[in-house]
């Protein structure tokens, strides 16, 4: 798995997600829709943003399939990846979003494998518990309870929250949600987020100065 250097990931968490995204869409001329959409909600947002590799898993909650495997294959493959890891789990039931994907025993056996985060594409239980063992979460919602409970597949592309995500992508979530930031461009995209900060700071001093007049929004808009 492509990996990027630590001291990049460490500056970059420092920028929100519009930023970094602003950043990506600069660096590559063209926009897209690497981010996630309205329904996944930052459950814990006192943690701040975290980054990190995506490690992927489906999850039926309520009923069982065919394809059930052991949640042994999915906690070996979090051990096995080098960390920072954030999870990404779909709920791919029959009925998406009524059992609960993830609680607060497994928001600490995560926590304790190098995981820095879980986005969960469907809904939580034990928000408390998780809040208590201090993995940052991402999800649908709340619910008390869930059925069997088996993950159905792991290290497969899929899409939670209108994302394309597959394990080793490279991600960035903080409470406007989840971005996603191509490691090629990894060491780019933190230099242009450092221009937007900037640029953004002396706009946001014009408009803040008491001096500030209407033609001097119309100069900075025709040099921008």
């Amino acid at each position: 798995m492509n990996r990027v250097d630590e001291k990049i990931l460490a500056e970059l968490v420092e920028y929100d997600s519009a930023t970094v995204y602003n950043a990506v869409e600069k660096v590559q001329g063209v926009s897209n829709e690497d981010y996630t959409g309205p329904e996944i909600h930052y459950l814990t947002p006192e943690f701040g943003a975290v980054i990190g590799y995506a490690v992927t898993a489906e999850v039926t909650p309520l009923n069982e399939t065919e394809s059930n495997m052991s949640w042994l294959e999915y906690y070996d493959l979090i051990n096995d990846t080098p960390g920072p890891i954030i999870t990404v789990m779909k709920d791919v039931d029959v009925r998406p979003n009524r059992g609960a994907l993830f609680g607060d025993g497994m928001a600490r056996i995560h926590k304790a494998l190098g995981v820095v985060g879980a986005v969960v594409d469907g809904c939580i239980r034990d928000l408390t518990g998780i809040r208590e063992a201090g993995l940052p979460i991402w999800g649908r919602g709340m619910v008390s309870g869930h059925g069997p409970f088996n993950v159905r597949a792991i290290a497969r592309p899929l899409v939670a929250g209108q994302m394309l995500t597959q394990t080793g992508d490279l991600i960035l979530a903080d409470v406007d949600g989840v971005v996603k930031v191509p490691i090629e461009i990894a060491k780019d995209t933190l230099k242009i987020a450092n221009e937007i900060r900037t640029k953004e700071r002396s706009f946001f001093d014009m408009v803040s100065s008491p001096d500030f007049t209407y033609d001097d929004y119309k100069q900075w808009f025709l040099n921008r």
